[in-house]
C-alpha cells in the first residue's frame, strides 16, 4: 500500500505557500516538500492540522493505494 495525497493541489487552490502552510501547522517548509512529494509520511496529527487548516477532511488529502 502507498500513501498518497493531493496536498499540493488543495494548497495552491487555498491561495496558501508551502511556507505559510508550514508555519499554520508548525513545522518546517521541508516537511511540507516532503510531503507532498510522498516521501515522508505526515504523522496523525499532522494530517489532522492539514486537514484543519485546508478546510478538507483528511480523507480528502490522503488516501492508501494498492501497488
Amino acid at each position: 500500500m502507498i500513501l498518497r495525497n493531493r496536498l499540493r493541489d488543495i494548497r495552491l487552490q487555498r491561495g496558501l505557500t508551502q511556507q505559510s502552510l508550514a508555519q499554520a501547522v508548525g513545522v518546517t517548509r521541508q516537511t511540507i516538500i516532503a510531503v507532498e512529494k510522498g516521501s515522508a509520511r505526515p504523522s496523525v496529527e499532522l494530517a489532522l492540522k492539514l486537514a484543519g487548516v485546508l478546510e478538507s477532511p483528511v480523507a480528502e488529502l490522503f488516501w492508501l493505494e494498492d501497488v
